[in-house]
């Protein structure tokens, strides 16, 4: 599934709206000057509101489904159309800001 390859300085978060951040970027391979992120490496989500009588706040978020044509290192990069499940609520972290110009499948 083609989508923009996610560097690091993209907006990214989970469900309830907290931050996510890459834990490790990719300067091997950069967009707009800025690293990419493999898709193995784990996400941290920071400000997720909600409380821990439900269950949060997300923590962690790991991509599952991302490039499959294109890989850095030997392994494949995260894009905005990929799949991610934050831990341990099981919500999906959104790609809602990325750069334009570099799609990748």
């Amino acid at each position: 599934m083609p989508g923009n390859l996610v560097h690091q300085g993209a907006v990214v978060i989970c469900g309830h709206g907290g931050q996510a951040q890459p834990t490790v970027p990719n300067p091997r391979v950069t967009v707009g000057g800025q690293a990419t992120v493999l898709l193995t490496p784990p996400w941290s989500v920071a400000g997720c509101p909600l409380p821990p009588v439900s269950g949060g706040p997300c923590v962690t978020g790991m991509w599952t489904v991302g490039t499959t044509r294109v890989t850095s290192l030997g392994q494949p990069l995260v894009v905005s159309a990929g799949a991610a499940t934050c831990a341990p609520t099981g919500v999906p972290l959104t790609v809602t800001v990325s750069q334009p110009r570099v799609v990748a499948t």
